[in-house]
């Protein structure tokens, strides 16, 4: 408790400052993804699967990079980026010399950057918008106390195995807590978005909901992969993987319903 304690007050202290400071932003975003990578490489590896750790961590690290400088990329040229990776890939595989399970080799390497490095670069894309500042202290605060709620309800209360094939830690008490904790902390800081109540119990729910998901996907893989951790950089929580996890999924569907759903039609007359 005391290193999980310690270790928390740092990483308060390290997303505060990112959070405000937008170039701090990307180079911690930026650094979070190539370590929590560079993990999930060395788990995958566990399966005796030998990955492309280079290539997808040159890969994973300029996609935050392009989204934080907001490089006009068309669809022909994004089209172009995807078929010249694919085929750079292959290129590498053909170079071996001793014989690999080809299809997870390539398969793992691409999923990997798309995991980590797509999905939690909406943490860029979020801090990119107007009030970003905001809309991101809100997703961090609203996502990480679903997980110190999940945490504290779990140890205090929780009885009732929640999917124990994946983590048999985790409880139904836990989640059920891990949820109303989002949806009160989602109300305590609704000041930072300019919505209603119905919106923040809506995105309380969900932001609870996905972080859950996230938490419980990076689970399945720990297991699959045979391992306790995704790492031991973080004293007391393990690696940046699983610090992040539960921000991996979340990032995405905050974006998306900031930037999309409020442009729906039936979403003005429900809501305005």
């Amino acid at each position: 408790m005391y290193k999980r304690t310690f270790s928390g007050i740092i990483l308060v202290v390290l997303s505060i400052f990112a959070v405000i400071f937008r170039p701090l932003c990307l180079a911690v975003t930026t650094l979070f993804i190539l370590v929590g990578l560079w993990e999930f490489f060395l788990m995958i590896e566990n399966k005796q699967v030998r990955l492309f750790k280079i290539f997808g961590l040159i890969l994973g690290g300029l996609i935050p990079v392009s989204i934080f400088f907001q490089m006009p990329i068309t669809r022909q040229w994004q089209l172009f980026f995807i078929v010249t990776g694919l085929f750079v890939l292959f290129l590498l595989e053909l170079t071996r010399k001793e014989r690999q399970e080809t299809i997870f080799s390539l398969s793992g390497t691409i999923f990997g950057v798309l995991y980590v490095s797509w999905c939690f670069s909406f943490i860029i894309r979020v801090r990119n918008l107007d009030e970003g500042a905001f809309l991101l202290g809100f997703l961090v605060l609203v996502v990480k106390s679903q997980d110190l709620g999940a945490y504290l309800t779990g140890i205090l209360f929780g009885k009732n195995p929640l999917l124990r094939r994946v983590s048999p830690k985790k409880t139904v008490e836990g989640s059920i807590g891990g949820i109303l904790f989002s949806i009160a902390f989602a109300f305590i800081f609704r000041s930072f978005l300019d919505i209603n109540t119905f919106q923040v119990l809506v995105l309380g729910l969900i932001l609870g909901f996905i972080g859950q998901l996230g938490d419980l996907f990076e689970s399945l893989i720990k297991r699959d992969c045979s391992v306790k951790d995704s790492g031991n950089l973080v004293p007391g929580m393990g690696g940046i993987l699983d610090v992040i996890d539960s921000l991996i999924f979340t990032a995405p569907v905050f974006y998306l319903y900031i930037t999309m759903l409020k442009d729906i039609s039936f979403y003005h007359l429900l809501f305005k």
